[in-house]
């Protein structure tokens, strides 16, 4: 297994595991309300029509162009145990003949049809948590994409939006590489069949991340 400072495409980030991870720090102007109920009571959901996965992808060294997944799933349960499941099958990038490419080429998703993040956090680092209060948390993953995992690293700004609501976004674009999952020789293919000069094997992920408890 390979150690990463940054969160890998698919999963990418990845992500939203953060919601209960490491030493925290208080956002500014965090509201110090208790709230009504531990968010370490009851497992975690996450709430796909309210998260998002998005990457840019950047080709011929200047064109840039934006690229998601459209179909997300995870969930933390009350004692840490962390997942995230990435549909690789519903990866968007605008382009049929593209989106293709991706899945049978890049992705294979016939025979690789998710990738994982799965983590075990510390539910006592995030059981305070108010309602409208919001804190960092620094985040440690494990990612597996094609049978290859990597130990990967970022920071996140946690919300308890509601009681039962929770979001989780990035403090800044995590930038993933193809060398972390030796999908280096796939992008080569596809940079073949677009007979392209270049397609950049490092790109910027965001996304954001909604949990709702039950």
């Amino acid at each position: 297994m390979r150690s990463h400072r940054f969160l890998p495409l698919a999963a990418f980030v990845t992500l939203a595991l953060a919601a209960c991870a490491g030493p925290e720090a208080e956002a500014p102007g965090a509201d110090a309300t208790a709230s009504p109920a531990p968010v370490t009571e009851s497992a975690w959901t996450l709430d796909p029509a309210a998260s998002r996965l998005a990457y840019v992808s950047i080709k011929a060294g200047e064109v840039a162009e934006n690229n998601r997944f459209d179909t997300l799933s995870g969930s933390v349960a009350a004692d840490g145990t962390a997942s995230l499941t990435i549909d690789l099958a519903s990866v968007n990038t605008g382009v049929e003949i593209r989106d293709e490419r991706m899945r049978e080429v890049f992705f294979a998703v016939a025979d690789n049809p998710a990738a994982t993040v799965t983590a075990k956090l510390d539910p006592a680092r995030f059981a305070g948590l108010a309602v409208g209060q919001s804190v960092f948390r620094p985040l440690k993953a494990e990612v597996t994409v094609k049978g290859v995992s990597a130990e990967v690293e970022t920071e996140v700004l946690v919300t308890r939006v509601a009681e039962d609501r929770i979001t989780v976004v990035p403090t800044a674009p995590v930038i993933v590489s193809t060398d972390m999952f030796g999908l280096t020789d796939e992008l080569g293919e596809l940079r073949a069949l677009a007979q392209l000069p270049s397609i950049t094997p490092a790109v910027p992920v965001t996304f954001t991340l909604a949990f709702t408890r039950g």
